[in-house]
């Protein structure tokens, strides 16, 4: 499981400011691209200024994973809809379902490569 330095020192319900909400954040973007890059798929990647991880696919289509800093959250705009991410008990938690990010993206990427991806351990 990819966890983000100081993520699991969080207490529930405890909000962050801005600078520690980014830092966690811009974490976690790195730590999920450093997964695409290992995963061996065909996934093309960009980590840009401000917090946007852009992921293009082989058939042309793209994801899109960014942090919300008003909302304090992840968030995920994929081929099979949106998704928002926020930090609670040491992961960073859907806000719908309660599934966990790196799970969540490792779905998501598969389905959108057609292929089986692998990004956690």
């Amino acid at each position: 499981m990819v966890r983000t330095i100081g993520l699991e020192n969080m207490m529930v319900g405890q909000d962050m400011n801005e600078s520690e909400f980014n830092k966690l954040a811009d974490a976690t973007l790195t730590a999920i691209e450093q997964a695409i890059e290992r995963c061996g798929a065909g996934i093309d990647y960009e980590l840009q200024a401000g917090g946007v991880l852009e992921l293009e696919f082989d058939d042309g289509s793209k994801m899109v994973i960014n942090r919300h800093a008003v909302a304090q959250e992840i968030w995920v705009a994929a081929r099979s809809g949106g998704f928002h991410f926020k930090a609670a008990d040491g992961k960073w938690v859907g806000t719908r379902d309660g599934k966990e990010l790196m799970q969540a993206l490792e779905e998501l990427v598969s389905q959108q490569a057609g292929e089986a991806v692998r990004l956690r351990g």
